[in-house]
């Protein structure tokens, strides 16, 4: 990982520092805030996208006004780590678009769930007809959010 890293440079990193500010950006303006031309700004885009570092572009939307304010994670403990159990887990979760991500983790329990519900009695809804149900759970614990105090997807590039 180290080694692709350093085969971009400092204005790589500008355009993707821009980018992650801006997804909508036009070429032009972007090549103007890092002082190339816009065909050398295109290239290195498109080099950028082609070798993984920008996977795409998405708009952010206000989940207050989409009736999914309600921010809810969830530890979720399997009744066995076996690699068959994991991979009904991780396919079954695919499915739910109430499960924004999913990591698998280290440590007390085996996965961690970010949910989006529109208020606690469709997390109950979702935990009684979906989450308890999903492959080899035997144990879960809520955390509903009452802030989101910081919530960016942006990295930081140095």
């Amino acid at each position: 990982m180290a080694e692709e890293i350093e085969d971009i440079d400092r204005i790589d990193r500008k355009i993707l520092s821009v980018l992650q500010r801006d997804g909508r950006l036009s070429n032009l303006r972007l090549a103007e805030a890092v002082a190339l031309s816009p065909t050398a700004v295109l290239a290195r885009v498109q080099r950028l996208t082609r070798d993984g570092y920008i996977l795409g572009y998405e708009a952010r939307l206000n989940p207050l006004k989409l009736d999914a304010g309600m921010l809810v994670f969830v530890e979720v403990l399997l009744d066995r780590t076996t690699p068959n159990v994991f991979d009904a887990f991780k396919a079954a979760v695919q499915v739910h678009d109430e499960i924004m991500e999913c990591h698998m983790v280290a440590g007390g329990f085996d996965y961690l769930l970010k949910t989006r519900m529109r208020d606690m009695q469709a997390y109950r809804d979702f935990a009684g007809s979906v989450l308890w149900q999903l492959p080899g759970v035997r144990e879960t614990r809520t955390y509903a959010v009452m802030e989101e105090v910081k919530n960016t997807a942006r990295l930081p590039l140095r």
